[in-house]
């Protein structure tokens, strides 16, 4: 293990602020950016972490619709008549999508920290989701809104978040990915997407929290402050990435997307073909 330093923590910072909003993978991208630029890993756990920065940018974004989401949800609790309401149901579809995550999640531990950031693997799963990506947007009616969302959507879309556990999947894309199949609009695919991420982020991030300083595997290790600067700066540019991406599936395909992940893709099995970079 070596210690981070300031400028590892800036970079890795702002890229996991860039990548976690966009479907392209924030946990690919930190596992790249320190296998080129750095001397080790930063780790699956300081991915975790800096996590909480984007997703703080996500709470506050959303914060109306949060809110007016969980007043909905706790007035249908009591009153059967308040059950009907698009946003009452809402709050058990993020509720029940949340499931999966957590579940596998909680049994692949050890497996997400250590193997699953082998590069081969993250070279695949780019290249893979990204074809995936685009069979869905070619093939996807995105016709439907929130009134035709229903629980088994928002459990579809729950496994598919729990892609995410693989670095190269991304939480959004998979997330994208499964509501253009089954029918959503984009923007509804994004959105729920986005609401789904909250809790399965800020519990992994909590639950993370003493790793990153005392790791199980090698890596680079950041210091408290460190940690802090790397998820404010995440926190800051992820909020201009959500509004920007909100804006961009309202009115634009996912195939740039697409072509970015398959030739980021293409690259990685490259450098590691030529012995530029190692898997591991």
């Amino acid at each position: 293990m070596v210690d981070m330093t300031w400028f590892e923590a800036i970079v890795l910072g702002v890229v996991q602020g860039l990548t976690e909003m966009l479907p392209v993978s924030s946990s690919a991208h930190l596992r790249l950016t320190s296998a080129l630029f750095f001397q080790e890993d930063a780790g699956a756990s300081f991915t975790a972490v800096t996590q909480l920065g984007t997703e703080t940018a996500v709470l506050i974004y959303f914060w109306k619709d949060i809110v007016r989401i969980l007043v909905a949800w706790w007035k249908g609790l009591w009153d059967k008549e308040q059950r009907g309401v698009t946003d009452y149901r809402l709050g058990w579809y993020v509720i029940i999508g949340t499931l999966p995550i957590v579940f596998f999640g909680l049994i692949f531990k050890d497996a997400i920290r250590d193997g699953a950031r082998n590069l081969w693997l993250v070279a695949f799963s780019l290249i893979f989701f990204g074809l995936l990506l685009a069979l869905a947007e070619l093939v996807g009616r995105k016709t439907r809104t929130w009134d035709d969302f229903r629980m088994k959507d928002g459990l579809i879309l729950g496994f598919a978040q729990a892609g995410a556990l693989i670095p190269g999947v991304s939480r959004s894309g998979g997330t994208i990915t499964a509501g253009l199949f089954i029918g959503l609009d984009r923007a509804v695919a994004a959105r729920y997407s986005f609401l789904l991420a909250i809790p399965a982020v800020f519990g992994a991030g909590i639950l993370s929290l003493g790793d990153v300083f005392e790791p199980a595997t090698e890596g680079s290790v950041p210091s408290g402050a460190q940690m802090l600067v790397a998820t404010v700066i995440a926190f800051i540019v992820g909020f201009g990435a959500v509004h920007w991406m909100l804006k961009w599936v309202a009115k634009h395909s996912v195939f740039i997307f697409v072509w970015y992940r398959c030739l980021l893709g293409v690259a990685v099995v490259i450098m590691l073909e030529t012995g530029f970079l190692s898997a591991t």
